[in-house]
């Protein structure tokens, strides 16, 4: 299948999902996961219509919007977890930051993002509490609002999860529930959360972004 066709695939999977859960498909963006993909890619889902796209590497973020600054309405995700050193790179393109859990990473976004529009940024949690994982412990998350929100040029939009994969279909709605109250308890409106094996249920669960690239793009070498 091409790009256009997964593409479409997945389209009609969000808006069935949408009908499933009583939403309208505008409620959900759809964000074509690139990384490590080539820019001619990114150029057959652009063509086909897509307009967000996320990627995991701060610099292979730099090197992409170079290469497609010729595509207009481009929207990049930084969707990686990102040291500070990289921080200048995502500060300078992207359009959103999914995977923000350390006050070191936000000062230097901020200080990075002077004169430009606030960067929206979804702070990531560990829901599945997972040693491996990046994200803030959900009893950490309170105190690291307070002082995000404190800082200039960035909005704080939502949260992010990337809970453990699994067949338990319960493990994974409870997952996605828990990010969900976890967001109402503290005012952020958006959910960024599913992937290419759950996005489904993560749209039924409220998710706002989904976040998709092996449906559209293929496996990863």
């Amino acid at each position: 299948m091409s790009v256009a066709e997964r593409l479409a695939a997945v389209r009609e999977r969000v808006a069935a999902a949408c009908a499933r859960a009583g939403r309208p498909v505008e409620s959900v963006t759809l964000v074509a996961v690139s990384k490590l993909k080539p820019a001619a890619l990114i150029r057959e889902a652009y063509a086909a219509g897509q307009r967000d796209f996320g990627e995991n590497y701060a610099q292979e973020l730099r090197d992409k919007a170079a290469e497609l600054a010729d595509l207009e309405g481009l929207r990049w995700h930084a969707i990686g977890a990102l040291q500070t050193n990289k921080v200048k790179y995502v500060a300078r393109v992207a359009g959103a930051f999914h995977a923000l859990d350390r006050l070191e990473v936000a000062r230097e976004l901020s200080k990075r993002r002077e004169g430009a529009a606030p960067l929206p940024c979804y702070v990531e949690v560990n829901v599945g509490g997972e040693a491996t994982k990046s994200g803030l412990e959900p009893s950490a998350l309170g105190a690291f609002l307070e002082a995000a929100r404190a800082l200039p040029n960035l909005q704080l939009v939502g949260l992010m999860s990337l809970p453990p994969p699994t067949e338990d279909e319960a493990r994974a709605r409870g997952d996605f529930q828990t990010l969900r109250e976890l967001a109402r308890a503290h005012g952020l409106p958006a959910l960024s959360m599913g992937t290419t094996h759950d996005f489904e249920l993560a749209i039924q669960e409220g998710a706002t972004v989904i976040r998709v690239g092996t449906a559209i793009f293929g496996e990863r070498t």
